[in-house]
């Protein structure tokens, strides 16, 4: 009989043989509980602590060696620049050790685009993250949790899932932190693409169609290890009969850029122009980007004279990823062509 082997780190026995995942836990429905079980859509987020989600899962166990720790415990909506912080720190320390192989983070489903797109960004590694949400409490019939849970801890347990980019695990599909967007908030097949999905996982297993062509984590010029703040930018939303008091006001509490998340082609009103240009003659970076469902591609000096106002276009990301980007690359350079080389390539 083949002997069984382990090690004892930091007071867990590891098998060895198997990955070892570390789960970051920072609340959201996926740790949240309803009164009833047919309460899918009214419940209370970031509820269960991450030892009961990890024990609630005894199958986990069959494909890696799991331990947990609670990051924080908040739902998603209320996450400030601060948690992001907190959360790529702690991950960049834990994928520097040689006993972790991969990173889970269970998340709120309201800002997982933002958290994940934020991490691919500026953590340094070709380890696999994976970030795990669910549209339904763990107390709901039909509940998806679980089945994320395992999904995303087999993802992150791969070594095929090496070099990827962060990952999102949710409905059997393996989407990039990067170009996945929430889409609906009361279905389980919540987040998509515009591109399309990475891959997906049946029965564990890992099936990969594609890669992603943007730079991000071990090949990305921004590095956590380094970023200890993060300036203030704020996302203004666009339609019909707009005014400009959203900006005005944006750029009086100090912000250092305005995401115009216009309609189409990320398009400014005739009234918006004249403002949009005094901000930017402020030394505020003005973005453009679209909030087109489904993604949205914002075309340089196509909808406006982009070099002439010196604005920055989005490319094709869509508000909130646009504001993350600009965050973390505002951290370097405040020059606009930069930010604009930063946009197409990140």
């Amino acid at each position: 009989m083949a002997a069984f082997f382990c090690v004892l780190l930091s007071g867990v026995a590891l098998a060895q043989g198997k990955p070892n995942v570390v789960v970051l836990a920072t609340g959201g429905t996926i740790a949240g509980a309803g009164a009833d079980v047919t309460n899918s859509a009214t419940y209370q987020a970031a509820k269960v602590p991450v030892d009961k989600l990890i024990a609630g899962i005894p199958q986990l166990t069959d494909i890696a060696n799991v331990r947990g720790e609670q990051v924080f415990q908040v739902a998603s909506e209320s996450l400030k620049n601060e948690n992001l912080l907190t959360l790529g720190h702690r991950v960049s320390d834990l994928l520097k050790r040689d006993d972790v192989d991969g990173i889970v983070i269970t998340h709120g489903t309201d800002t997982t685009e933002e958290t994940a797109y934020f991490l691919n960004l500026v953590i340094h590694s070709d380890k696999p993250i994976v970030v795990v949400a669910s549209m339904r409490p763990g107390t709901a019939m039909s509940a998806d949790g679980m089945l994320n849970l395992y999904n995303a801890v087999s993802v992150a347990g791969n070594r095929e899932s090496r070099g990827r980019g962060v990952l999102v695990v949710m409905n059997d599909e393996i989407n990039s932190g990067r170009d996945v967007a929430k889409t609906i908030n009361i279905r389980p097949d919540a987040f998509k693409s515009p591109w399309g999905d990475l891959g997906m996982i049946v029965e564990g297993k890992t099936y990969w169609f594609r890669r992603l062509d943007k730079r991000h984590t071990s090949t990305s010029e921004f590095d956590i290890d380094k970023i200890k703040s993060l300036p203030l930018v704020e996302i203004a939303y666009a339609s019909g009969n707009v005014s400009d008091t959203a900006y005005r006001a944006f750029a009086q509490e100090g912000a250092k850029a305005i995401i115009h998340a216009g309609p189409g082609n990320g398009s400014v009103s005739g009234s918006l122009v004249p403002v949009l240009q005094e901000l930017r003659a402020k030394g505020i970076q003005i973005i453009r980007s679209s909030h087109v469902n489904g993604g949205g591609f914002v075309l340089r000096n196509a909808e406006q004279p982009d070099d002439k106002y010196d604005w920055v276009v989005a490319h094709d990301l869509n508000p909130q990823k646009a504001r993350i980007l600009a965050t973390v690359a505002l951290s370097l350079t405040n020059d606009s062509k930069e930010l604009q080389r930063i946009f197409m390539q990140y």
